[in-house]
């Protein structure tokens, strides 16, 4: 874990992107731009080095697979289960939440936000959808998110302990929950990585630093 110096607006932080298939790419490139050093995680070491997680988008049930292939399920469970900060975005909602709808044969989560999420709620890739979220928990009053949902989840039912940070206002999925947090875990329906706007990284960021700063307090 990183506990080194502070950098711009808090301790220095290491954030992995699970780079096991997905857009890992477009992930870290929003990371640093939202000012963390990223490393990509594959292996056990890699994930036992980092201060936050990043799950992208990609194929939920392909990435469950490669979890338990590459022998990192079991420890990414146990390190959620002990705090670690995640932010999963479309397949990686799917992977943080506690219970699946549609889900593929013998698909699992990883868990740990309570919420039950429809896979592909959205339908084909030909029925995707876009709108602008106001996202005030990200965006402190500022303009809109652009949501980009592509093959995407949305959430069907949220516990009370859970935040709920966007909803879809139009369309005919006007209503359902896009966005949520609890606790150290975050997690969105759509995809802010391919949209050149950083602010959900960067809150993200700032959730990694400030679980850092309490760790080592």
């Amino acid at each position: 874990m990183s506990v080194g110096g502070t950098g711009s607006g808090g301790p220095d932080v290491v954030i992995g992107v699970l780079a096991l298939q997905g857009d890992v790419g477009e992930h870290v490139r929003a990371l640093e731009s939202g000012g963390a050093r990223v490393v990509t995680v594959r292996r056990l070491a890699e994930l036992e080095s980092v201060d936050g997680l990043v799950l992208p988008g990609g194929e939920s049930t392909t990435i469950d697979r490669l979890l338990r292939v590459f022998e990192l399920r079991d420890a990414l469970r146990a390190r959620i289960a002990d705090g670690l900060p995640v932010y999963g975005s479309c397949a990686g909602m799917i992977l943080l939440a506690d219970r699946i709808l549609d889900g593929g044969k013998g698909q699992e989560t990883l868990g740990g936000i309570n919420i039950t999420v429809r896979r592909n709620a959205f339908g084909r890739q030909v029925d995707s959808w876009e709108e602008l979220l106001p996202l005030e928990e990200v965006t402190r009053g500022g303009p809109a998110v652009e949501g980009i949902f592509i093959r995407a989840p949305w959430v069907e039912e949220a516990g009370p302990e859970v935040s709920v940070l966007a909803r879809l206002s139009a369309g005919p999925a006007a209503g359902r929950i896009v966005a949520v947090r609890q606790g150290r875990l975050l997690a969105t329906s759509f995809h802010p990585e391919i949209t050149g706007d950083d602010r959900v990284h960067r809150y993200f960021v700032e959730m990694v630093r400030d679980s850092v700063a309490a760790t080592t307090a």
